[in-house]
């Protein structure tokens, strides 16, 4: 898999840009603020339809136009495709595969998978649970297309239980937010059964890329404070379906649903311990690169086809020990990596690009 060339108008930086990169490895080298991030999060929004950085499709725009286009051709092992994305402050944004509307966004994403690096997914690690769940979502999104309709489906059902208690508290109907319930219980589960499945794929892969970086054990652990120890997806559902009907009362009275898998904690453990609290600077850092690598070679595995990698500033941090052991461990795909300083990627062999803050990306 593999981008042929991009184009963009008013996104972020780039008043108009035009780009044909490499097949192999292109890095992207300017300084900070250039501009190596907002293509690295173009190319990003092909393939998820949605910023890496969790940015809303307005502030994508340039702050002197009105709306902003994205499109590049993707090349598989058997087909090419076209993928167009107008961004408008006034109304829809307006998504073309092949210069037609797509049935369904999954259409879209099927045609170029990225996997991601930013100097945030430390947080992966040391930060809350929720970003756990959301990379066992989005790995499990890309791997069945039928776990990215459960999740928006368990969303929905959450957000009118939700909505339902904060708007009536203790007054809320009961036969309301039963019906709710019924809907969470029966997607919740599958989302769960999603988690688990992808975590126990991932976990191989994890353990093989860290191995390469450091010498520890790699673990997931996932803990449901109402799962039991539900074995199937009908287990789960029953047990999820008893865990709301026991907490109602506490969830009409803080006007929150307080249970289910919005609030489950996946855990990652070296050598048995929580790396969240136990882990050094450099472990830590180590294992939020292998979770990409490794989500890479998962889906390389899953479809034999590798995923686009996009890697953003990897090296400013890592001593040259791992920095080396990351060159090394690179995958022989298309990749895009930054960085403001020739000296980090030196060693790297690739396409090397210079990115200034003109909105020009040309061959160094």
């Amino acid at each position: 898999m593999r981008l042929d060339w991009i184009e963009l108008q008013s996104f972020r930086s780039y008043p108009h840009l035009e780009f044909r990169p490499d097949p192999g490895t292109n890095l992207l080298v300017g300084e900070n603020g250039a501009g190596k991030t907002n293509l690295l999060e173009a190319i990003g929004y092909l393939s998820a339809l949605r910023s890496f950085r969790k940015a809303p499709d307005a502030a994508l725009i340039s702050i002197d136009a009105a709306e902003a286009v994205v499109r590049g051709a993707v090349a598989g092992p058997v087909s090419e495709h076209t993928v167009e994305v107008l961004l408008s402050r006034d109304q829809r944004r307006r998504v073309l595969l092949d210069g037609k509307r797509p049935a369904r966004n999954a259409d879209v994403r099927r045609r170029l998978r990225c996997v991601t690096f930013l100097p945030d997914d430390l947080e992966l690690v040391k930060g809350s649970a929720g970003q756990r769940r959301e990379l066992l979502d989005d790995l499990a999104a890309q791997l069945r297309p039928a776990a990215a309709a459960d999740q928006s489906e368990f969303d929905r059902a959450l957000r009118q239980r939700n909505a339902l208690l904060r708007a009536d508290g203790p007054m809320a109907d009961v036969v309301s937010l039963a019906s709710f319930e019924e809907s969470i219980a029966s997607t919740g589960a599958r989302v769960v059964e999603h988690r688990l499945k992808t975590s126990a794929a991932l976990t191989p892969f994890l353990q093989a890329a860290y191995l390469r970086l450091g010498p520890n054990t790699v673990q997931w652990d996932y803990t449901s404070s109402w799962a039991g120890s539900a074995e199937s997806e009908e287990d789960l559902a029953a047990r999820l379906s008893e865990a709301l009907t026991a907490s109602r009362r506490r969830d009409m009275e803080r006007r929150l649903t307080t249970t289910g898998p919005q609030r489950d904690q996946p855990g990652l453990f070296l050598d048995d311990r929580d790396s969240r609290t136990h882990a050094s600077q450099g472990e830590q850092r180590s294992l939020v690169l292998s979770l990409r690598l490794a989500a890479f070679d998962l889906l390389a595995d899953a479809f034999d086809d590798a995923p686009i990698l996009l890697l953003d500033d990897v090296f400013s941090e890592l001593d040259p020990g791992r920095a080396e052991a990351v060159v090394d461990r690179l995958p022989r795909a298309q990749a895009f990596l930054t960085s403001a300083r020739r000296n980090d990627v030196h060693s790297i062999s690739g396409v090397y690009w210079d990115v200034d803050s003109a909105g020009k990306v040309v061959l160094a």
